[in-house]
């Protein structure tokens, strides 16, 4: 990976489009970048960018952190220790190449309990493998979850997403607090997603970062959707689509 790789980190309140934009993301600048290494990481447990990609998922870097623990739980701690020093050659199995990106799902979420080694393991063995690309983009889970856990304790861009609604906006603003508190990261905008009222989506701000996009509704994305098509088979011209270029475009990434 080059010294200006760029991470970007996508997050929001669930039901605002959030995944649908991470997954556009991946086709703008896989269809921009054709030479470069793409990587987009579905850190969601319902791995639904693996749906928005067209990705077919057998395994996710959870499968591999659970065998490790299941090991320690049945008192194998041999076995367990040699999972885990293994574990980084397996994680390449949970990679999904495709023609234009290569695709990695966390899983579903860690439960508490006295695994945090194993869990910061697998956390750094991400880091190691996005190391090996130079555009990686981060469907993050609804809400906060993903910032907690810090899956990317540091990324260059931060992309909040939401949609006119009140309570989209607050959970942006949460996670503005957060991120300055447990992340790193350089650039930070926000799209404002499903907007049938313009006068509404005005009202959406967040101290101090700037609205990179406003994407109208979409019709013509959902009826992709419920035909089964992936983000891959849109229209260039599509609204969404245009919405996620022209957010990459304002964080200089296009």
């Amino acid at each position: 990976m080059s010294e200006d790789a760029k991470i970007i980190t996508v997050a929001g309140k669930g039901g605002v489009g959030k995944t649908s934009i991470s997954a556009c993301m991946v086709r703008v600048l896989s269809d921009r970048y054709p030479d470069k290494k793409i990587l987009a990481i579905d850190a969601d447990p319902a791995v639904g960018l693996s749906v928005a990609l067209g990705v077919d998922v057998k395994l996710t870097l959870d499968n591999i952190r659970t065998s490790v623990v299941d090991s320690v739980e049945n008192g194998e701690t041999r076995e367990a220790l040699e999972l885990l020093s293994e574990a980084r050659f397996r994680i390449f199995d949970a990679l999904v190449e495709t023609p234009k990106f290569a695709f990695l799902a966390i899983g579903r979420p860690e439960s508490s309990g006295c695994y945090c080694k194993v869990n910061s393991y697998l956390k750094e063995v991400i880091g190691m493998i996005a190391n090996n690309f130079d555009y990686v983009v981060i469907d993050g889970e609804a809400g906060i979850e993903q910032i907690q856990r810090r899956v990317m304790e540091k990324v260059t861009h931060l992309v909040l997403v939401t949609d006119q609604s009140k309570k989209g906006g607050q959970v942006i603003n949460t996670i503005k607090k957060v991120s300055d508190d447990l992340i790193e990261y350089e650039r930070i905008g926000i799209v404002i997603n499903r907007i049938t009222n313009p006068e509404l989506a005005d009202l959406i701000k967040v101290p101090g970062v700037e609205v990179i996009a406003k994407i109208p509704s979409d019709p013509g994305f959902a009826a992709n959707d419920i035909k089964g098509k992936s983000v891959m088979e849109l229209p260039e011209n599509d609204v969404l689509l245009n919405g996620a270029k022209e957010a990459l475009k304002n964080l200089n990434l296009i």
